[in-house]
């Protein structure tokens, strides 16, 4: 398979720059992680950064619905290493930033098994395309998880107000420090004032002890951010909202390491 991506990718061009490569995960299902990485992508892209989005969540996408790109996928990644398509015929642009693309995941959980070396090469030949390359990254932990981190220079481990997702969280952190993964983040999201408030749940500081990666953001629950994923509009497209400044401050200490 490695001779086809050779094949395919270096078909692209010339390369000039070396990007960073940001992997998203969380713990459990639910915690919001691929709307941090559409709206991280989506603020990197309107700095005017080239930014490539890449669904690693095989049988399970939901990248392009975030979006609106769905009626676009016509290649994915598995296409792409089985030799079907070019990789260029791939990556859709969003024509709303100056450069953001997606590569999707299949929907077909066994159209072909990607290993971490397809995974390794292909993001090493991205890096020389794109500023940024933004990997959502499946929940858990398991072999698909393991392919989806292991070309990322940093993590971001999205999580919630619960003791199960701190726990889930912690996991997740030790484990990408055996991996060898140095640069680790965690962002709380789908926050409430009556939460942080409220005994019941954890605390700020209980959080902040509970995992050794470093916490760069809070993000609150808010029905923009739902509407935005359910209408393929990223809420950081809001220019001046709240939201938008919250989402500049994570990258920035995202950025400062």
């Amino acid at each position: 398979m490695l001779s086809l991506i050779d094949r395919n990718i270096f078909n692209m061009g010339e390369f000039s720059n070396m990007g960073e490569i940001t992997a998203v995960t969380s713990g459990k299902g639910g915690a919001g992680k691929t709307m941090f990485a559409s709206n991280l992508a989506g603020i990197l892209a309107m700095q005017g950064k080239k930014v490539l989005l890449i669904d690693m969540n095989t049988g399970f996408r939901n990248l392009d619905l975030c979006l609106g790109l769905e009626s676009q996928i016509i290649f994915d990644m598995a296409d792409v290493i089985m030799g079907i398509c070019p990789l260029r015929k791939a990556l859709i642009r969003d024509s709303r930033f100056p450069a953001l693309f997606l590569l999707s995941a299949s929907q077909i959980c066994d159209k072909i098994k990607i290993s971490e070396e397809h995974i390794k090469k292909l993001c090493r030949i991205l890096s020389e395309k794109f500023d940024h390359i933004i990997i959502d990254a499946p929940s858990g932990m398991g072999t698909s998880w393991n392919v989806a981190v292991c070309a990322a220079d940093r993590v971001v481990i999205v999580m919630t107000q619960e003791y199960s997702s701190l726990r889930c969280n912690d996991t997740i952190d030790r484990k990408l420090l055996e991996l060898g993964i140095k640069s680790r983040y965690a962002v709380l999201n789908r926050v409430t004032p009556e939460r942080l408030s409220d005994s019941i749940f954890p605390s700020f500081p209980e959080i902040s002890e509970s995992t050794t990666a470093k916490i760069i953001g809070i993000v609150q629950e808010d029905d923009s951010v739902h509407v935005g994923m359910n209408s393929g509009t990223p809420a950081v497209c809001r220019k001046g909202s709240y939201i938008t400044e919250n989402f500049l401050r994570i990258l920035s200490r995202l950025m400062a390491d």
